[in-house]
């Protein structure tokens, strides 16, 4: 038996995508980038060899990539909102008692030193200390599907000690410096919150090797592995 999709089941996916896009649109405040972020997501799932500005605008029907960029810099839009409203999604349709949640990082290699949170550091991307941003993030899985439901970009010390650098980067006041378990506890607090059901949190040595995350998940009588 074939485990190619049904044209039925493409449907279903798609007009899904649709219900996510009318769900998250009330948080931008202008139509267009609400339009433009449901074909950005649409793309990111598409066929698309390399999701880049220009290929994903190219992917849109767009000229050029200013639409996309100033989706993603500019355009006014509560993605805290979003984040929240994608959590009750990921309740409501993936939730289950057995379902586990999944703290990991990532990163972005980057050149230069003006994008946020950039320093020399090491990044499993890579497999080594590069010049990079690190990005801890909350995934969701259960027996219905798995889903990203939550980032937290990790600033470096060098960062935090440096108001003006972080003022030039658009920063928020009031932000410190936070290690990756303890981002990883900030997310997985919203989490709960949201009242998405875990049977297990897991995570890597980052995570493991790190007695008050442990105990963190102790107190709330979280299994882990």
């Amino acid at each position: 038996m074939s485990g190619r999709p049904t044209a039925a089941q493409v449907r279903a996916w798609a007009d899904e995508v649709t219900a996510v896009g009318d769900r998250i649109g009330r948080h931008f405040a202008r139509s267009e980038p609400r339009a433009r972020a449901v074909g950005y997501i649409r793309g990111l799932l598409s066929q698309t060899e390399r999701k880049n500005g220009w290929q994903l605008a190219e992917h849109l029907g767009d000229a050029t990539p200013d639409g996309v960029q100033h989706l993603l810099a500019r355009a006014d839009w509560d993605a805290d909102a979003v984040r929240d409203d994608l959590m009750g999604y990921v309740r409501k349709r993936l939730g289950d008692p057995a379902g586990v949640l999944v703290v990991d990082e990532t990163g972005f290699l980057k050149r230069g030193t003006k994008s946020c949170g950039v320093a020399r550091q090491y990044t499993g991307t890579a497999g080594r200390v590069e010049n990079t941003q690190v990005g801890v993030f909350l995934a969701y899985a259960s027996p219905m599907g798995h889903a990203l439901i939550d980032r937290a970009l990790y600033l470096p010390k060098e960062w935090t000690d440096d108001r003006d650098r972080c003022d030039a980067a658009g920063v928020p006041e009031g932000i410190g410096f936070a290690t990756k378990p303890r981002l990883a506890e900030q997310m997985l607090r919203r989490a709960w919150r949201a009242g998405v059901a875990a049977g297990w949190v897991t995570g890597d040595a980052v995570y493991g090797s790190d007695g008050a995350f442990r105990r963190f998940l102790e107190r709330g009588k979280q299994p882990y592995v």
